[in-house]
């Protein structure tokens, strides 16, 4: 544990907390990608399968419960509670997100550290975090009205990964041997496809004016 790894977790659960406190206070999902929110359930069940066989620490116990709990109940608020769905908006959040989970999948049987189970979906669940966030980009680049928590929670979601890029600097010239490619790499996508985010989000905030992103 370090300081950055600390801060990207905390960064995580915000961004988590946000988007709990949008649906539950507003009783809204509006901006809200159901696809994305699909897909990182995908990716918590599969990349946690090892709670059942190791125990880490209780700290490391008690954000994967965090992380598994708040991913499905999301979910299940924007599919079946009775006043958040309305607001979901299928309309334009349209991305066919199945079709990135079989690619995902066979890349993940192709390159792993090892061949296991649970290695297979652990590198499975970084390839699809990777590109989980794109439903949720094309999303708010269709409806360009985006409120202020949702911009925060996109905001927190791409600032958790790049604040894991610098744990990984970190730990690269702090711990002997050290690597881990295909984690780095997969980190590495996941927030340039923030950049475009980052740099309208930093655009609004510096000249006070709505977050728009471009069509």
């Amino acid at each position: 544990m370090n300081i950055f790894r600390l801060a990207g977790d905390m960064t995580h659960l915000a961004s988590v907390l946000v988007l709990l406190l949008k649906i539950h206070t507003i009783k809204s999902c509006a901006g809200i990608s159901l696809k994305t929110q699909e897909l990182y359930a995908l990716v918590f069940a599969s990349r946690y399968l090892d709670m059942f066989t190791s125990y880490v620490s209780f700290y490391n116990t008690v954000m994967k419960l965090i992380f598994l709990g708040s991913s499905f109940s999301i979910v299940w608020y924007m599919r079946h509670h009775k006043l958040v769905r309305r607001s979901y908006d299928k309309d334009h959040d349209t991305f066919r997100h199945f079709f990135i989970v079989l690619p995902c999948l066979i890349l993940a049987l192709l390159i792993h550290e090892k061949f296991s189970f649970l290695e297979v979906m652990w590198a499975f669940s970084l390839y699809l975090e990777a590109v989980a966030i794109l439903p949720q980009l094309v999303l708010l680049q269709r409806t360009r009205n985006i409120d202020n928590l949702t911009g925060q929670y996109v905001f927190l979601l791409g600032a958790y990964r790049a604040l894991y890029i610098l744990n990984w600097v970190y730990r690269f010239f702090t711990e002997p041997h050290y690597v881990h490619w295909i984690t780095w790499i997969s980190g590495l996508v996941q927030t340039l496809l923030y950049a475009d985010f980052f740099y309208y989000y930093f655009q609004s905030w510096k000249n006070n004016v709505k977050l728009e992103l471009p069509a």
